[in-house]
């Protein structure tokens, strides 16, 4: 079975959890990029400079496939494995969460601290609004001006975003479509027999 959706989170959203005079603060973030996780975590380290710690983990992509723990510093597998697991237990994609840790002056010893980098995280995703979004597919197509109304209405029929145009005697859309309606979009513009589609960028001429 085919997955056409995969679920983020809206907006950022902050907890907190105490444990023995240490204070482990959750910052989750939603993101795209891995430009976007280091502008979050220095702009943490910033904004929280006598913190001990910024562990951090986040998963990207619809596939999930790009993803990283850091320790920061904890015991190996102490801080970034834990919140990382929050992450996939809740079942998320384009996502950070950073903890920031204030050392309280009691070592609590690593199932201690997996215990608390776990907590937190939990606590901050418990707050998140989770959405549910659909996986998309890119199309590029080409089609003569007179055409370009049935190109736009089909397009807006199966639920295609329209991110770009080019709109002159030789129109140019770029198409986002849902996976669940894409080959049914596809097979409408091949019937006008008037549209061109491309499945990349098509080379100019």
């Amino acid at each position: 079975m085919t997955v056409e959706t995969y679920k983020t989170i809206a907006a950022a959203q902050i907890a907190e959890f105490k444990d023995k005079g240490s204070r482990f603060i959750a910052f989750a973030y939603p993101v795209e990029t891995v430009a976007e996780v280091k502008q979050y975590v220095d702009a943490l380290r910033e904004q929280h400079h006598k913190a001990r710690h910024w562990c951090y983990a986040y998963r990207l992509g619809v596939d999930g496939m790009q993803f990283r723990a850091n320790d920061d510093g904890e015991p190996s597998g102490s801080a970034g494995r834990p919140i990382l697991g929050q992450i996939d237990s809740a079942d998320l994609t384009d996502v950070l969460v950073v903890v920031v840790r204030y050392f309280g002056g009691t070592l609590l010893g690593v199932p201690g601290l997996i215990h608390a980098y776990k907590t937190a995280t939990a606590e901050a995703l418990s707050l998140v609004e989770v959405l549910e979004k659909n996986i998309e597919k890119t199309v590029w197509l080409r089609c003569e001006y007179p055409h370009l109304n049935d190109a736009i209405r089909i397009a807006k029929q199966y639920q295609g975003n329209i991110v770009q145009q080019d709109l002159q005697l030789d129109c140019r859309l770029t198409v986002k479509l849902p996976l669940a309606t894409y080959e049914a979009c596809v097979a409408a513009w091949q019937q006008t027999r008037q549209i061109t589609l491309f499945a990349e960028v098509p080379q100019e001429d």
